[in-house]
């Protein structure tokens, strides 16, 4: 196992993967920007280094100063948790040439799933299904594009091929309004990706977020770990996640899951990742691939029992997974709520100082937070405070534990989201299951 790893993140993931590191036996160097000093992690690693002033740019996503923090403090590897450089190969590739381990799958693989008309075409060799598309980037013939959205069928989304976040997609719904969404969203994937590479796909207008966990060694093993329903979202941002997706049966699990080893044993996937599809009249369709670990990871290790960062960091040293399939077994149900420093109704971030904090507890409750009572909650980064995550024998019980969770957390001294996902969990539709990942866009619209 590894001697000393940097953990080059903030927040909850630092938290989290630092826990794991501990489990392992593992030492742990902390990075942190001028106003992140007394973040929790930090506090409790080894060792800490600053890597530069609070803006992004300027420490968290400085690779020299990531990269010599693991040099001056002698670590063999690094985990980039998710965000910032979780995804960038360029990243992955400079570590591993400085001479440490890159925690997570290979540069080139990180490439290929990056850009989503290399990623959907490696799918579509794998057997993987996708969304009915342009099957590359479009051009800038006007008519040969106008031909493409007729075979496909209106209405479609015009997407950046090296986008994501919900940034650089445009919908379509006549041919007339084509031409200038190809532009502007070429325009808009340029100024925020350096890439105005774009393709078409048909626009499904009613379908969930499911996605596929999955894990993969350096010795071509993989294994799927269920499905995660993440309908609940915002302008394309995941709000509330559950394990595992309602209605998705033993056999529809295990047909797609078995598609996504097949892909990741294709393309010399290793390490945690995850297949994301839009699911619709029962049939799913490849979005993306995330080759990291995911935010709501937690619902998953809740209901397989199975630990994914310390998996994550077996693998990377070389082992072999210590699971087989037929070793996944599915028991129960795990919610997780996101908790934001944000005004729950204008959606405004929050930051300043916590006066008071108090988290719940009991059976089947899990808060993963960095969060203290005196903590400053700077305005610099994302504006995700905790992960709140209950479980229970079924889903009915997930959903009540979760509401008196809720009911429970105090946190005072700033503004969060806690009304919002209690509005959430008591919702009839939700309760009900299977709401698609339009229905808290337009419901919070309808308030």
């Amino acid at each position: 196992m590894f001697d000393k790893i940097v953990i080059a993140n903030r927040g909850e993931i630092a938290l989290r993967i630092l826990r794991a590191c501990k489990e392992l036996g593992i030492k742990t160097v902390a990075v942190h920007s001028t106003v992140d000093r007394d973040l929790k992690h930090v506090l409790l690693s080894d060792e800490s280094v600053c890597i530069g002033e609070a803006p992004a740019p300027k420490s968290y996503l400085n690779i020299p100063a990531l990269i010599s923090a693991a040099e001056i403090t002698g670590a063999d590897a690094i985990h980039p948790g998710y965000g910032f450089l979780a995804e960038n190969a360029d990243f992955a590739e400079q570590i591993e040439c400085s001479g440490f381990v890159f925690i997570g799958p290979k540069a080139e693989t990180i490439r290929l799933m990056g850009d989503k008309v290399s990623a959907i075409n490696a799918m579509k060799k794998a057997g993987v299904p996708c969304v009915p598309g342009s099957d590359g980037p479009l051009g800038e013939d006007n008519i040969q594009n106008s031909r493409f959205a007729e075979r496909i069928g209106y209405p479609v989304i015009i997407k950046a091929s090296g986008g994501g976040g919900g940034r650089g997609m445009r919908v379509v719904h006549t041919d007339k309004d084509l031409a200038q969404a190809i532009s502007m969203t070429r325009a808009e994937a340029k100024a925020a990706f350096n890439n105005d590479m774009v393709y078409m796909e048909k626009y499904l207008e009613n379908p969930r977020h499911i996605e596929i966990q999955v894990l993969a060694d350096k010795h071509g093993n993989a294994i799927y770990l269920a499905e995660r329903d993440c309908s609940m979202q915002r302008r394309h941002q995941k709000v509330l996640e559950e394990a595992p997706a309602p209605g998705i049966t033993h056999g529809m699990r295990r047909q797609i899951g078995e598609r996504c080893v097949q892909a990741c044993q294709d393309i010399g996937y290793h390490g945690a990742g995850t297949f994301e599809f839009l699911y619709e009249n029962g049939e799913f369709y490849f979005i993306e691939m995330n080759t990291r670990i995911q935010v709501e990871h937690p619902v998953t290790e809740m209901i397989t029992g199975i630990d994914l960062v310390k998996e994550q960091l077996r693998v990377a040293v070389g082992h072999r997974l210590s699971f087989q399939q037929n070793d996944v077994v599915v028991r129960g149900h795990s919610l997780e709520c996101r908790i934001n420093a944000e005004d729950p109704n204008t959606f405004l971030p929050s930051p300043g100082k916590i006066m008071r904090l108090h988290v719940p507890g009991g059976f089947g409750i899990r808060w993963d937070s960095h969060i203290y009572a005196g903590y400053t909650v700077p305005p610099d980064y994302d504006s995700m405070i905790g992960k709140l995550i209950t479980y229970g024998e079924t889903r009915e019980v997930a959903i009540a534990r979760m509401k008196n969770a809720l009911s429970e957390v105090i946190i005072e001294g700033i503004k969060t989201n806690i009304t919002l996902q209690e509005r959430i969990v008591n919702d009839d539709h939700f309760q009900r299951g299977g709401c698609n990942i339009h229905y808290l866009e337009k419901k919070s619209g309808s308030q």
